[in-house]
């Protein structure tokens, strides 16, 4: 009998001990799906992202996401749970949860807590709501008006009004909070709206472009600079007001920025792809094949990017959780500003 009753309670705490141990490691936030160890990141990688606890996180349009904690990099492709190998942006929510979103060949969003890739499903809606904690997702290449909000239980997707007198369908490229908490659309091809939480208001196309009738470039980047002073990734820059202190129907003022980035007033580097402001005010500006360039207010400094002596393709500007500056490429893996020049960064 004593034997029978020793031999239960043996048997009880080695269950208590197993299931005691699941569930630290289910709660375990730094317990993470099994990727592939790799030495390096892919050559395409185009955007960086830093989370809440400093781990980086790299997306490729080609190879998924990779995650360097600074000493493993960890790679997660198809086979490991991602919907497809292309990621174009990743954010993260107040709990931890990473979303990865790839444009193509469909608007994909998908959710990572660390165990497994959820793809949401977006819901129809009508339910426009400006709340500090929702995530806004961008549709960028289905020319459908559509963006989306994530209040952490529903993805509901919602179409942007028609601006006036522009009856042609426009894609989101781009999507920016301000200091004030509102929301900013850059567009493509109608322009740039700002949603306040009560109305839309837009600064067309007409008025944000430098090709006029020859095309648009889209805008791919909003930011705010040290003055509050906004910039749509053009020459110009944009001073926004209350449109009852202008006492007329505009809620912004066009003035004159810095001029075409090489001084030369060339087409070419009018426009950029992505920016972003460092923490002492300056505004750093990524072009397609001619680097990058930095504004302090008063001066342009430029900074070649190079692979063999030649210029190399970038995509996207990043400053980090230190305020560190990424450089996101097409061909040429991902680089990093040490203070002087940007240089690849290497695991």
């Amino acid at each position: 009998m004593k034997t029978n009753l020793l031999l239960f309670f043996s048997i009880v705490s080695l269950l208590t001990s197993c299931n005691g141990q699941t569930t630290d490691k289910k709660n375990n936030s730094n317990a993470f799906v099994n990727g592939d160890t790799v030495k390096e990141l892919g050559s395409n990688i185009m955007v960086v992202y830093q989370d809440q606890k400093n781990v980086y996180w790299f997306g490729s349009w080609e190879t998924g996401v990779y995650r360097y904690d600074g000493k493993k990099l960890i790679n997660y492709t198809t086979k490991h749970g991602l919907p497809n190998n292309r990621v174009d942006e990743i954010q993260q929510d107040a709990s931890g949860a990473l979303y990865f979103t790839s444009f193509y060949p469909k608007p994909t969003i998908v959710k990572f807590d660390g165990n497994t890739f959820k793809t949401l499903d977006p819901i129809p809606s009508n339910d426009w709501q400006l709340i500090a904690t929702d995530l806004w997702f961008k549709h960028t290449y289905d020319l459908e008006n559509y963006v989306y909000r994530y209040d952490g239980t529903t993805l509901h997707q919602l179409q942007l009004p028609k601006p006036p007198n522009l009856p042609n369908p426009f894609g989101v490229y781009s999507i920016y909070k301000d200091i004030k908490g509102n929301i900013w659309f850059g567009t493509n091809p109608v322009g740039v709206c700002r949603y306040d939480g009560k109305s839309f208001d837009w600064i067309t196309e007409e008025d944000v472009t430098e090709f006029r009738n020859e095309g648009a470039n889209g805008v791919r980047s909003i930011t705010e600079d040290k003055n509050g002073d906004f910039w749509f990734n053009t020459e110009n820059r944009y001073r926004i007001y209350d449109s009852l202190t202008l006492n007329s129907n505009t809620f912004y003022t066009r003035h004159e920025g810095i001029g075409s980035l090489d001084g030369q007033k060339t087409s070419g580097l009018n426009e950029y792809l992505s920016t972003v402001k460092d923490n002492t005010d300056n505004l750093w500006f990524v072009t397609y094949r001619n680097g990058v360039w930095k504004y302090d207010g008063t001066k342009i400094t430029h900074y070649a990017v190079l692979d063999n002596s030649q210029d190399i393709t970038l995509f996207s500007i990043y400053k980090d959780n230190n305020g560190n500056l990424w450089l996101g490429t097409h061909e040429n893996g991902a680089y990093t500003f040490n203070g002087q020049t940007f240089e690849k960064f290497k695991p």
